[in-house]
């Protein structure tokens, strides 16, 4: 590990970089989540949850799967479904495979919420990020993600 007195500091250029990366997507974040609770009574964190369930065979993953799906710790993630039960739009099923495992299975009315909150969802995105960039902007911001985690943009 480099002594604190050999690491250089971020020049203007990387320092502009590293902060406008975080305070952008902190921003957007806090946009799209207060759209989706004013709009759908839905967290961003819970419009995740609902759309991994419903990309997902059966519209169901096992918890940890789930967890690591949307970037959440297991005790995270098990806060959000518990919310989603009790709202009726997940169920939680003993996975068959592994009796100890659960797996958090989309219903019906949870397939409701998640495509009416979608359309909301995917209009944010374009209207606060998409729409400000060209395609080429957004084919480079892809690259750009991609190289620095291979599978980010997938």
């Amino acid at each position: 590990m480099p002594s604190q007195t050999s690491v250089k500091p971020l020049d203007r250029v990387e320092l502009g970089a590293w902060r406008g990366l975080l305070r952008v997507h902190a921003d957007l974040v806090r946009q799209l989540d207060a759209e989706l609770e004013r709009e759908h009574g839905l967290s961003l964190s819970s419009y995740e949850v609902l759309l991994h369930l419903h990309e997902a065979p059966e519209r169901r993953l096992r918890m940890n799967v789930l967890a690591d799906s949307v970037l959440l710790t297991v005790s995270g993630i098990t806060r959000v479904v518990d919310r989603l039960v009790r709202d009726g739009f997940v169920a939680r099923e003993r996975c068959d495979t592994d009796r100890r495992g659960l797996n958090a299975v989309l219903t019906g009315a949870g397939a409701e919420a998640f495509l009416a909150a979608r359309c909301t969802h995917l209009s944010g995105i374009r209207e606060r990020f998409i729409s400000r960039l060209d395609r080429a902007e957004q084919q480079r911001l892809a690259a750009i993600w991609e190289s620095l985690v291979p599978g980010a943009s997938a």
